[in-house]
């Protein structure tokens, strides 16, 4: 039997994102994403739904969700679905689906620090989706460029 997961989305996240490390060392980051949908309804009147939904980030790019992302920014993820299982403390089975994302790509201008205003000369936060060593529109620590063997030339 075939099978395909793949998901794709965008919306604004509803707080900033908690990173946190595993028992053996790795670096997951736990995202939460408002995703609206409007529309009118027969009579003209406007209406929206909005889900939430919960998005995992590993590894590097856990860490740059944490360092440049914020409560309210927009983001486009893409990932595949994820059913997580685990037993509560009364030994009930629960379980939560949700997206584990292979990309994440920063939407709109880097929030401005305090007490500046945007400018058109101001660096945008790397994207991402984009293989962090490929990156040179923003001063990315050595620690997390990728080997070069990835590189294409």
């Amino acid at each position: 039997m075939a099978s395909f997961n793949k998901v794709i989305l965008m919306g604004n996240l509803t707080r900033d994102p908690e990173l946190r490390q595993t028992p053996t060392g790795a670096k997951v980051a736990e995202l939460r994403l408002a995703v609206s949908e409007t529309w009118r309804d027969k009579s003209g009147q406007s209406k929206e739904v909005t889900c939430f939904v919960d998005v995992v980030v590993w590894e590097k790019l856990a860490e740059l969700c944490h360092r440049y992302l914020s409560k309210g920014r927009p983001v486009l993820v893409e990932g595949r679905l994820q059913l997580d299982e685990w037993k509560n403390q009364q030994g009930e089975t629960r379980s939560k689906l949700r997206v584990r994302a292979d990309t994440v790509k920063f939407v709109g201008p880097p929030p401005a620090r305090s007490g500046e205003t945007p400018t058109a000369a101001q660096p945008a936060a790397p994207d991402a989706s984009v293989p962090v060593a490929d990156r040179t529109d923003y001063n990315v620590p050595d620690d997390l460029t990728e080997d070069d063997e990835h590189i294409p030339f």
